[in-house]
């Protein structure tokens, strides 16, 4: 409740009483939610009384400085004041005694000072409008002698207003913002900044939407909403004509000179051709499309909500210069990108914790050095909050980090209906070790390269090797796409969805993995197989039931079409691939990685909320709120902690940086750092690869050069991540883990004799031997 109180004064008498109570709670309670709520409670607590403690650090006006003030202000103001009279002498000393309380207190509301302190006690000697006069000049005095000078400076700042508005905002029963203020000013740059969820992007859309109270009508203040992604409804139009549907008032040569302005070609090698498909281009040049959209609607306001996502270095730059060259535009800007924010914007609206908009005059380095703890935004820190990632499981044959999972060799990809490659030649290689940055400019192949990489398509030409058993977590570009069809559910219940089948459903779907016409007529195909008893017989598979380790691959248990359970036979791996069922043997080995990954913990609603607290989404988000309700933040996390349910051994990223706040890169930083997987990253942020990644794959003009050092070799513990023989679900049921056997040559041959036995005896098969 103390973050609804207007005025931080307010709280200061119960502060003695309630912090030590607090503070004793958070040290000794037993339930350990409890103990995180007391915590919470006291840094809300210990902000507060910061936050007095500044108050009282500005400067005192004592009752014989507010009256030297108001005898200066009345002999500027009203020069026949009966200024020597003892009854107007009595009636301004009164007026000195009350205006120093108040502006000890820095209380300095227009209405109690004009209709309370001032303005009766002036009436009876001077027409109403002098008084009025005198009022407007003690209360401008007042407030800049008594505020601190930076806080002054804030208010004072020249030029046009074009909003200065006193409103409230919520999202569904969350109150964001309570009885705060909002003040633009025309041709200024405003960053607003705040940690995920306080509600900025909804501050945006309010406005945009014409929801915000006493915000100046659509009519006299026009405004345009830079959305995260560009809406999909169109995807059948070209550019020109995509631009021409949402901007009907500019003419077809204006809008195209435009698009030539933000780089787009009527050139069909270039990457961003006037006349292809909004959805062929890539992440960078969809957000160029949605600002150039933006520039020529001829707006006042430009809403710009996280413009830099998908953006290279060089379009950052660009963008940066737009916006800086823009005197009678009006800027809002929400980005977690620091460089930007110091380079752009003239103002700060920071998010307070007392659910109010505070306006810091200057950039972003300005408002660090006013408040201290907001060094944060520099930092790549994870003091503030942690996140947490599974290790993942051992893998046969796999003893050092060094040694690598996947491999990629000299493959190449075309797009259909394109004239050469995209990519061509990339050869790569990564292991357990591996810290890789990807960059590169927009539209050089990073995000189709990555495809590949992790299975989502299939390369034109060339081989990817996997190891069997390694699952890969991919975090795509757009992370959003990950749950546009999940929007109703909550966190929690997208991921008991995502792996509910045994099977990641996300994976399952990804286009490398669905089979071709051709694949498909494979698998009716009727082979010649030879039996045990030496007899040859023409046979159709109808699945793959399960697999076992052989000494160097693995053999997989055929089951045959129209043929009972006890005709089963192992086939070997290569000779599968060869009968045309290479895609449905990658997808048992998934199943069973899979297995492995979940072993240690089942699919329940409690332990699924335990990953998601681990990526930094509270409880009450995680399983009590719906997708559609959560900030861009927090989407993010629910995809992190959706593709690391599985426990891979290799994590992918495509610009995860994007939405995140500065405490939330902090925290995934520390969490790849601490990883005891591979880490793949595709960012324009440079700072943040930097800092994380020796390793980088450049990629430019569709070919990839890697450079730098590969991470430190390390042996693995084959026991400190072991699966484990037994698990616990949420009920307190023991539930054994079933482990693959590893046979030798000698066993396998025993096993097959004896099972040939049985069947020849005419006995069902033993479990145990299937086992």
């Amino acid at each position: 409740m103390s973050k609804l109180i207007d005025e931080h004064r307010e709280a200061k008498p119960f502060l003695p009483e309630l912090m030590p109570a607090i503070k004793r709670l958070s040290d000794e309670m037993s339930d350990p939610e409890a103990r995180t709520m007391a915590n919470k409670a006291l840094k809300t607590l210990q902000n507060l009384q910061e936050a007095i403690e500044t108050e009282e650090s500005a400067k005192s006006m004592p009752p014989d400085v507010c009256m030297a003030a108001l005898l200066e202000v009345l002999s500027a103001t009203v020069p026949s004041a009966p200024l020597t009279e003892n009854t107007f002498t009595a009636f301004m000393e009164y007026i000195a005694v009350v205006i120093s309380s108040m502006a000890c207190d820095l209380y300095f509301d227009e209405f109690e000072w004009k209709f309370i302190a001032v303005c009766p006690y002036l009436a009876p000697f001077m027409p109403e409008q002098d008084a009025v006069n005198v009022f407007t000049a003690l209360h401008a005095r007042c407030y800049k002698e008594a505020m601190p000078r930076d806080a002054a400076e804030d208010e004072e700042d020249e030029g046009e207003d074009l909003c200065n508005c006193e409103f409230s905002l919520g999202y569904g029963a969350k109150i964001l913002l309570n009885n705060t203020r909002l003040h633009l000013k025309r041709g200024k740059r405003y960053g607003i900044c705040g940690h995920n969820g306080c509600g900025k992007s909804t501050l945006m859309r309010a406005i945009a939407n014409g929801q915000v109270d006493n915000f100046p009508p659509p009519e006299v203040l026009k405004t345009v909403y830079v959305e995260h992604d560009i809406q999909g409804d169109l995807s059948d139009l070209n550019i020109v004509d995509y631009v021409c549907k949402l901007v009907p008032d500019r003419s077809r040569d204006e809008i195209v000179a435009k698009l030539d302005e933000f780089g787009f070609k009527d050139d069909d090698s270039s990457p961003a051709w006037i006349r292809a498909n909004i959805s062929g281009l890539s992440g960078g040049w969809k957000m160029k499309l949605a600002l150039c959209r933006a520039i020529l609607m001829n707006a006042d306001i430009l809403l710009l909500d996280e413009p830099t996502n998908h953006l290279d270095v060089k379009n950052v730059a660009w963008l940066e210069n737009f916006l800086v060259s823009q005197d009678k535009v009006t800027s809002l800007i929400i980005t977690h990108d620091s460089g930007f924010l110091d380079r752009v914007v003239t103002h700060i609206i920071h998010y307070e914790d007392n659910r109010k908009l505070k306006n810091y005059k200057g950039n972003l380095s300005a408002f660090v050095k006013r408040v201290p703890k907001a060094k944060t935004y520099y930092e790549l820190s994870d003091e503030n909050i942690s996140f947490t990632f599974p290790e993942p499981g051992l893998l046969d044959g796999i003893k050092s980090k060094g040694k690598a999972i996947i491999k990629m060799d000299k493959c190449t990809y075309q797009y259909p209906g394109r004239d050469k490659p995209t990519v061509s030649d990339i050869t790569l290689q990564a292991s357990l070790s591996s810290r890789v940055a990807v960059i590169g400019p927009n539209g050089a192949g990073k995000s189709t390269i990555i495809k590949m990489f992790c299975g989502e398509t299939k390369p034109t030409s060339g081989i990817v090797w996997r190891h069997q058993n390694m699952r890969i977590a991919y975090v795509a570009q757009h992370a959003f796409h990950h749950l546009e069809n999940h929007l109703d559910q909550t966190p929690n219940e997208y991921i008991q969805w995502r792996y509910s089948s045994g099977e990641d459903r996300e994976a399952n779907e990804q286009e490398g993995k669905k089979l071709t016409e051709q694949e498909e007529a494979d698998l009716q195909k009727v082979h010649v197989i030879r039996n045990e008893d030496g007899t040859v017989e023409k046979k159709i598979v109808e699945a793959l039931r399960s697999r076992r380790k052989t000494k160097r691959s693995y053999e997989y248990e055929v089951k045959w079409l129209n043929k009972s359970e006890e005709h089963n036979s192992w086939i070997e791996r290569e000779k599968l691939e060869e009968m045309g069922w290479a895609k449905m043997v990658q997808r048992l080995d998934q199943q069973e990685a899979l297995r492995l990954g979940l072993a240690a913990r089942p699919l329940t609603t409690k332990f699924v909320e335990k990953q998601l607290v681990d990526m930094g989404l509270e409880a009450e988000f995680a399983t009590h709120s719906r997708i559609r309700g959560l900030s861009g933040g927090q989407k993010v996390k629910v995809v992190i902690a959706g593709a690391m349910w599985n426990n891979p051994h290799i994590l992918v990223m495509d610009e995860p940086t994007n939405y995140l706040d500065r405490d939330s890169l902090g925290a995934l930083a520390g969490a790849i750092r601490k990883y005891g997987g591979g880490v793949v990253l595709i960012s324009h942020n440079r700072e943040f690869t930097e800092a994380l990644c020796p390793e980088r794959w450049v990629v430019e003009n569709g070919r990839l050069l890697r450079e730098g050092e590969v991470a430190a070799d390390e042996k693995i513990d084959l026991n400190g991540n072991a699966t484990p023989d037994e698990v616990t679900d949420s009920l307190g049921n023991v539930i054994k883990v079933k482990k693959e056997k590893k046979l030798t040559a000698r066993e396998q041959k025993k096993l097959e004799k004896k099972k040939a036995q049985r069947r020849a005896a005419g006995l069902p098969s033993d479990s145990e031997e299937d086992d």
